[in-house]
C-alpha cells in the first residue's frame, strides 16, 4: 500500500460492553494498540466519551465527533500529523462554552483521596447546586468513571491536567438533571 492511499478505520461499538455492564476502556486500548500506523479508529458510544480525548492526545491522536441521535456518538481519533484539526485534541470536556461559565460556587481539592471517594464527593457536593452553579475540584487523577455519571445527570463539564501534568482540573456546571441515586 502507497503513502497516499489511507487505511479503512478501524470500528469499535461499545455500546454492547457499557449495556452489560462491562468497562470498555481496554476494549478500546486493545483497540488502538492494534491500529496500522497511520489509521484511525472510529468509535461508537452511548455518551459522548470525553475521557478518551485526552487520553488518546496523549497517546498521539486528534479525536473528532459528532452526535449519531439517540444520545449515541461517534468519534473518530485519526492520528494528530493526519487529522483534520489537530487544535481539537485540546477540547477536552463536554462543554466547549466551560470559558463562558460563570465563578464556582464549590472549590474541592481532592488530591489526597483515594477512589471512588472524590467521585462520590463532586456528586454530594453537585446534590446541594442549582441550575447553572459551577463546581471546581482538583483530583490526583483524570476522573473517568465520573464522566458517565455526569452525563446522565445531565451535567456539563470540563477538564484537563495541569502543566506538571499532576494534577487534573475540573470544572461542572450542575444542568439540572435528577440525581441518580
Amino acid at each position: 500500500m502507497s503513502n497516499t492511499e489511507t487505511l479503512p478505520a478501524r470500528e469499535l461499538d461499545v455500546r454492547p460492553m457499557l449495556r452489560a455492564g462491562e468497562e470498555p476502556f481496554q476494549a478500546i486500548m486493545d483497540a488502538v494498540s492494534a491500529l496500522a500506523p497511520g489509521q484511525s479508529l472510529r468509535l461508537i458510544a452511548p455518551f459522548r466519551p470525553v475521557p478518551l480525548f485526552s487520553v488518546m492526545a496523549n497517546r498521539g491522536f486528534a479525536a473528532s465527533d459528532r452526535p449519531l441521535g439517540d444520545g449515541d456518538w461517534e468519534v473518530i481519533f485519526a492520528p494528530a500529523d493526519s487529522a483534520a484539526d489537530p487544535d481539537e485534541t485540546l477540547a477536552i470536556g463536554s462543554s466547549p462554552s466551560a470559558v463562558f461559565w460563570g465563578e464556582p460556587v464549590i472549590e474541592l481539592d481532592l488530591c489526597d483521596l483515594e477512589p471512588p471517594e472524590p467521585l462520590v464527593r463532586i456528586l454530594e457536593a453537585l446534590e446541594s447546586l442549582q441550575q447553572g452553579d459551577v463546581l471546581f475540584a482538583l483530583l490526583a487523577r483524570e476522573p473517568v468513571f465520573l464522566f458517565p455519571e455526569l452525563a446522565k445527570r445531565e451535567h456539563e463539564w470540563a477538564g484537563n491536567f495541569d502543566a506538571s501534568g499532576t494534577t487534573y482540573r475540573l470544572l461542572v456546571r450542575h444542568g439540572g438533571g435528577k440525581a441518580h441515586g
